[in-house]
């Protein structure tokens, strides 16, 4: 059936553009458990939105959107195995069609974590995902497939061209292709190490989103919104899995700060300075539920359930003052023990500091800076920068702020910490 409603082409569009973002992760998932390649799959679910973008607007959005495109796109796939069945062998290809077939008989497409659809969602996670490709190969087609972002959209959100940004997608396809990547849940023994990769890029694009590594713009608050959408279909789909919770928890607490983030002209706010009355707090239980229910899966917590722990010490802090830094030491002092890296250590840093003075943190963040390891990542000489401030050292303060915003890429950051630096000057912290 058709709906009734009669409907601009302009709103004809925005809805096909509505139900793609929502549809299209499941279509290429179905897609590609029968024809076996990532690829091929998108090309067949884009052949049924490009008729739809055709047929829609004459006769109207179908009462079941999804389905529609389900059935348009299960047509081409049989049309395509039918042309190219002579092309290999015949008993095999005619089995592949039978399987098409039976795998999508009937329109309905919703999604559930015990049915195939939801199997296929989780397929093509860690397909996008797969350990072969390079962190902005996997970023890309995740955004591509299970976002259902245009390639343009994509390039802008990580600043390249619209042309570097789809050669890169194509060259993930096609290494995916080469490497002959099957379509399927990883075994027992490779499950952890694949799931490590799905979450970090799942959380690299919500970083991406929170604090923008370059460009103009202090948030993308569409790219947090796409990692969050991503990351609570993952919980639902890998619901005994204690970290994938603890990842969810983790983004919707830090995304419950957007609107406390910046200014009324887009100027950074940071942490302790920020009106906590303009928090989320609907996204706040939503994660401090996920935290709880990360938690109970596990008697050992890892690291993403860590600093969803450290997040929510901040959520539930009505004030600045009121966040209990020792207990945030505690967690960060778990996390370096569990992932030792300098920028845990740097975090580290900061809570020592306010936990047991500017002193103790900066002995820290001196270390760091002895050995190297950060010396072009500008938070580290804005974390000297602040404390140096805090004991009265402006002038070294200055000249650390100065470095941070050489070293950074996004301009409002950069224009934060020459700011910063200019109150070193009149003695400010």
């Amino acid at each position: 059936m058709v709906s009734s409603v009669v409907m601009t082409a302009t709103e004809t569009h925005r809805t096909i553009d509505a139900v793609w973002r929502i549809e299209s992760a499941r279509l290429i998932a179905a897609l590609a458990r029968v024809v076996r390649d990532v690829g091929l799959a998108e090309e067949l679910a884009q052949d049924a939105l490009v008729t739809a973008l055709e047929q829609w607007p004459r006769s109207g959005i179908p009462d079941n959107p999804g389905g529609w495109l389900m059935a348009t796109a299960k047509h081409r796939a049989i049309d395509h195995l039918r042309r190219n069945r002579m092309l290999a062998r015949k008993h095999e290809a005619i089995g592949h069609e039978l399987e098409l077939q039976q795998a999508m008989n009937g329109d309905s497409i919703e999604l559930s974590a015990d049915d195939e659809i939801g199997d296929d969602l989780l397929r093509l996670i860690f397909a996008a995902c797969h350990p072969v490709l390079t962190t902005e190969a996997r970023t890309a087609l995740t955004l591509k497939m299970l976002a259902g972002l245009t390639t343009g959209e994509i390039a802008r959100a990580f600043l390249v061209s619209d042309a570097t940004m789809a050669q890169r997608i194509v060259r993930a396809k096609r290494a995916l292709a080469e490497a002959q990547v099957p379509f399927e849940i990883p075994r027992r023994e490779e499950f952890g190490a694949r799931v490590s990769s799905v979450l970090e890029v799942i959380y690299l694009i919500f970083n991406e989103g929170y604090s923008a590594t370059a460009g103009e713009d202090w948030m993308r608050p569409a790219l947090c919104e796409e990692a969050l959408r991503i990351g609570r279909i993952l919980a639902e789909l890998m619901a005994n899995e204690s970290e994938v919770h603890g990842l969810v928890a983790l983004m919707e607490i830090q995304a419950s700060r957007t609107r406390a983030r910046t200014g009324p002209n887009g100027e950074p706010i940071l942490l302790m300075h920020q009106n906590r009355t303009r928090w989320d707090r609907l996204l706040i239980h939503r994660g401090l539920l996920a935290l709880a229910r990360g938690e109970a899966l596990g008697e050992t917590r890892g690291p993403y359930l860590l600093q969803a722990g450290i997040a929510a010490c901040h959520a539930r802090a009505l004030t600045a003052a009121d966040t209990d830094w020792v207990f945030i030491t505690a967690l960060y002092d778990e996390l370096a023990r569990l992932t030792p890296s300098p920028v845990v250590e740097l975090n580290r840093a900061v809570a020592v500091a306010m936990a047991y003075g500017p002193a103790a943190g900066l002995e820290l963040a001196d270390r760091l800076h002895a050995e190297g390891t950060l010396r072009t990542y500008h938070l580290l000489p804005s974390v000297r920068g602040d404390l140096l401030a805090k004991l009265g050292r402006f002038y070294e303060a200055r000249t650390e702020f100065q470095r941070a915003a050489k070293l950074t890429q996004n301009v409002r950051e950069s224009r934060l910490l020459l700011d910063r630096a200019a109150a070193c000057l009149r003695g400010e912290v």
